[in-house]
């Protein structure tokens, strides 16, 4: 095989290039290297000054490089090392108190009013699950074995008396109180992933999990509505319910959209469409995370602490209106102060 004329010269030209140069590149990717590792300060002065230069040199490398040589690799080699010292130069970098900040300041309060159409249908979901859960119960109480674990229901059903059920809400069934409200807490932790995990199938199981947990939490108000402690219930579980069953309106919002957008698309690709919706349903689900462990906390508080129905309902109602405003109406007020 004969080799072009001019090839050797192209090549001895070539590695007179690299001679001339590697050594900065090589500079240049050590003090990279180590500020990657370290930070800043890992660095003399005068290492910190010359990294815009070295990045300078190593773009004029890479643009010769692409317009004469022969070596792909070398070519490979410049444009990630010149990317590596772009993102180092003049990428965004911010602090992890800083990302924490912009969190809970603006990534998560945008993802819930991005999602209010799923929230407020999961929330209408759970409203018409409740309401069909207390009918079948109090239409037929064999519906209240099908419809609640025995686990949940920890031995109470429609024939157990006021007086055992009254003892779950005000401490005189200590040992089960305990193992109910951490049940509970650990079935809306499961509901709340599953909501969200199963939404990829067009958002069906996830409007039906909704459905389902509605109609458990309408099965259990009507036992105690029928002894008369329907209203005590519903303080009991509003220190911690009213922020879990928030979450748990969130997650399956988050799931809806996603199964929603993989549905229709619009004029995306199936997977464009839920790439997108995917990052505002994931953002929206480290939030229901944050709420769920602030539920438990309020949940292990309330129960050893306040027995007053007055003041469960208005720690319930106010976490409520804390939540909304949080979400929905501190931008109107940021926006009105400008």
């Amino acid at each position: 095989m004969t080799l072009p004329a001019g090839t050797d010269a192209v090549r001895q030209s070539l590695a007179s290039f690299r001679q001339e140069r590697e050594a900065d590149w090589k500079a240049f990717e050590a003090l990279l290297a180590r500020v990657e590792k370290r930070a800043p300060r890992a660095l003399s002065e005068d290492e910190l000054l010359s990294l815009p230069l070295l990045y300078r040199s190593a773009l004029s490398s890479l643009s010769v490089a692409r317009a004469t040589s022969l070596d792909s690799a070398l070519i490979a080699y410049l444009e990630a090392l010149c990317l590596r010292g772009y993102f180092y130069l003049y990428g965004a970098r911010r602090s992890l108190r800083t990302r924490i900040g912009d969190f809970f300041l603006h990534d998560w309060p945008t993802a819930i009013r991005d999602l209010w159409r799923e929230v407020w249908t999961s929330v209408a979901l759970t409203v018409i699950g409740a309401i069909a859960g207390y009918w079948l119960v109090a239409s037929d109480k064999r519906w209240y074995d099908a419809i609640i674990a025995p686990s949940l229901a920890g031995g109470r059903n429609p024939d157990s008396s006021a007086e055992m059920l009254r003892s779950v809400l005000y401490g005189g069934g200590d040992h089960f109180l305990s193992g109910f409200a951490a049940y509970l807490f650990t079935h809306n932790t499961q509901v709340s992933i599953l909501a969200f995990a199963l939404g990829f199938a067009f958002a069906v199981p996830s409007v039906l999990i909704i459905l389902m947990n509605g109609c458990m939490l309408g099965a259990i108000f009507q036992i105690y509505a029928a002894k008369g402690l329907g209203f005590q219930l519903g303080g009991w579980l509003s220190i911690h319910g009213t922020t879990e069953l928030f979450a748990i309106a969130i997650a399956g919002a988050a799931g809806m959209r996603i199964g929603t957008s993989i549905a229709f698309p619009g004029e995306l690709t199936r997977m464009a469409a839920a790439a997108r919706a995917g990052r505002i349903a994931a953002t929206a689900m480290v939030g229901v995370a944050v709420m769920l462990l602030f539920a438990g906390l309020l949940e292990g508080i309330g129960r050893q602490t306040i027995t007053s129905d007055v003041a469960r309902y208005s720690i319930g109602g106010g976490m409520l209106a804390l939540w909304i405003c949080y979400f929905y109406l501190l931008r109107m007020v940021r926006h009105g102060d400008r």
